[in-house]
C-alpha cells in the first residue's frame, strides 16, 4: 500500500464533504500526490487550466485537510507533469552545486523550533543574515541527537544561497586531527593551513574531541585566531560548554566563551509531538492520535531516535504491508533500541557500577567516602554524564542532592585517569559494556 496515496485518500474523503461529486471528478480525478518534502506536499494535475484552478479554489482547502490530519502545517505546490520535470532537474541541479549536497535536508525549514532550542534556533538565524558581523564565535552545546549539526549545517546552507562565493569549510573535530596528522606526515601542511585558514565561515562539528589533543588545539588556535581576525565567521558545535572540557586549553577556552553559547536541551512533550507528526508527514506517513502520542511519550531525550522509529514503521508498511498500530510502533522503538540507540537510565548505571564493584547502591548514591565506594561514585558520575543527557545538576540529584561542582569535580577525575591509567579506563570500558548488554 502506497503511505503517500493513503494520505491524499484521505484528504479527498474530507474534501467530498464540502464539495460536490462533480465538482470532485472535474477537478480531482487526474490530480496526483507525488512528493511530500520539506513539509510540502507536491501535487502534478494534467493542464494548465486545471492547476490554475487548484490553486486558486483548492489548495486552501487541501491545506487546511492536511494540517487537520497532522496537527502540524503542510503546504501544497500543485504544478503540471512539465512544470513537475523541471522542478525535479531544477533541483537536482541545485544539489549538484551546493556546498554540502550529501547533508542537503538539514536547512532551516526543516528544524523544528520549540522552547528547548528556540535560543540556538534565534542565534543560527541571526549569524546566517550577518555572517562575522554578530555572534562570531556561535557555539552550540548539547547531547547527541538533538540538533546541534543540523542547526550548524542549516547556517552553511543559508549563508551558501546568500553569499554563493563565499569559502565555506565543514569539518568534523576528529576529522581535522586526523587531517592535521595527514597534512604533517605528507609535508603539506602549507595546503593545509590554506584549506582552513583562508575561509568566510568555518563550521566545527563535535569540537570536543579536540580536547587534550596538543597538537591539534595548537593548531586550530591558530586557525581560530586568523579567521576571527580577518572578521570571518566560526561556528562550533559541542556534546558540553568549554568549561566542562577538562583537558581543554585555556585560551580556546577562553576565545569560546568569548561569543555566544547557546545550549540545546531535550524537547518537551508537545515539541516532541509536532516532531513526530512532521517527520512522518516528510515521510508520507500518516499516523494515528494514538500512535504519534506513543513515540512522544516513550522517546524523551533523542530526535534522532524519533526519526529512526518512523523510518521503521515506514518499512514496516512500505515493505511488509503492515498497518500501523501501536504494537507495530512499540516493535519499531525496540528494533531502533537494538541498534544501539538505547540510552540508560541513571538507575541503569548506577546499578551496573554497584554490581561491578560489589557494592550496595544505597553506598554510591550516599555520603560513604571510603576508597573503593569514592571510586565507584565518581565513575557512575562520569557514566551518566557521558551516556545520557542529564546536566550536571540532574546528575547531582541522583546522589542526595550533590551539587553542581562536586559532580564535575568527579567527571574530571575520571577524565583525567582514563587517560593516564589504564587500569580506570577498561574498568570504564567494562561497566560500559554491562549496561548496554543490560538492554
Amino acid at each position: 500500500m502506497d503511505s503517500l496515496n493513503d494520505i491524499w485518500n484521505q484528504v479527498l474523503e474530507k474534501l467530498k464533504t464540502s464539495l460536490t461529486p462533480t465538482a470532485m471528478n472535474a477537478w480531482f480525478s487526474d490530480c496526483r500526490p507525488e512528493e511530500m518534502t520539506d513539509s510540502t506536499l507536491i501535487l502534478v494535475t494534467s493542464t494548465d487550466f486545471k492547476r490554475d484552478i487548484l490553486v486558486n479554489k483548492f489548495r486552501e482547502p487541501i491545506e487546511a485537510a492536511l494540517t487537520d490530519l497532522f496537527s502540524s502545517p503542510i503546504q501544497v505546490q500543485i504544478m503540471t507533469r512539465d512544470e513537475r520535470m523541471a522542478y525535479q532537474e531544477s533541483r537536482d541541479m541545485e544539489m549538484e552545486n551546493s556546498a554540502f549536497p550529501e547533508i542537503a535536508e538539514y536547512t532551516f525549514d526543516r528544524f523544528i523550533v520549540g522552547t528547548s532550542n528556540r535560543f540556538a534556533h534565534a542565534a543560527a538565524i541571526a549569524v546566517s543574515n550577518n555572517p562575522g558581523k554578530v555572534y562570531n564565535p556561535l557555539f552550540i552545546y548539547g547531547n547527541s541527537g538533538l540538533g546541534k549539526t543540523h542547526l550548524l549545517l542549516s547556517i552553511g546552507h543559508a549563508i551558501h544561497e546568500s553569499h554563493p562565493d563565499f569559502n565555506i569549510e565543514y569539518v568534523k573535530g576528529d576529522e581535522f586531527t586526523n587531517l592535521l596528522i595527514s597534512a604533517i606526515r605528507d609535508g603539506t601542511t602549507e595546503q593545509f593551513h590554506n584549506r582552513f585558514r583562508n575561509v568566510d565561515l568555518l563550521l566545527v562539528d563535535d569540537i570536543q574531541f579536540i580536547a587534550g589533543k596538543r597538537q591539534t588545539q595548537d593548531e586550530f588556535f591558530h586557525t581560530f585566531n586568523k579567521i576571527y581576525e580577518a572578521g570571518h565567521q566560526i561556528v562550533i558545535t559541542s556534546d558540553r560548554p568549554p568549561m566542562e572540557m577538562a583537558t581543554l586549553d585555556d585560551r580556546l577556552r577562553t576565545r569560546f566563551e568569548g561569543g555566544l553559547m547557546a545550549d540545546i536541551q531535550p524537547p518537551d512533550l508537545e515539541t516532541r509531538i509536532v516532531i513526530v507528526r512532521t517527520k512522518a508527514a516528510q515521510l508520507g506517513l500518516l499516523l494515528r492520535d494514538d500512535a504519534v502520542s506513543y513515540i512522544a511519550e516513550n522517546i524523551t531525550t533523542n530526535i534522532r531516535q524519533i526519526e529512526g522509529v518512523i523510518k521503521k514503521l515506514t518499512a514496516y508498511k512500505e515493505i511488509l504491508n503492515d498497518s500501523i498500530d501501536i504494537d507495530s510502533v512499540k516493535r519499531a522503538i525496540k528494533d531502533v533500541s537494538r541498534l544501539g540507540n538505547y540510552i540508560p537510565t541513571p538507575e541503569a548505571i548506577i546499578r551496573e557500577t554497584a554490581n561491578y564493584y560489589q557494592l550496595k547502591e544505597t553506598d554510591i548514591r550516599g555520603q560513604n567516602r571510603s576508597k573503593n565506594i569514592s571510586t565507584a561514585r565518581q565513575i557512575s558520575m562520569y557514566l551518566i554524564r557521558t551516556l545520557t543527557n542529564l546536566s550536571l545538576n540532574d546528575i547531582g540529584a541522583e546522589y542526595e542532592n550533590r551539587n553542581h561542582s562536586t559532580v564535575l569535580s568527579s567527571i574530571r577525575r575520571i577524565e583525567d585517569l582514563i587517560k593516564t591509567d589504564p587500569e580506570t579506563a577498561a574498568v570504564v570500558r567494562d561497566i560500559t559494556s554491562n549496561i548496554n548488554s543490560a538492554l
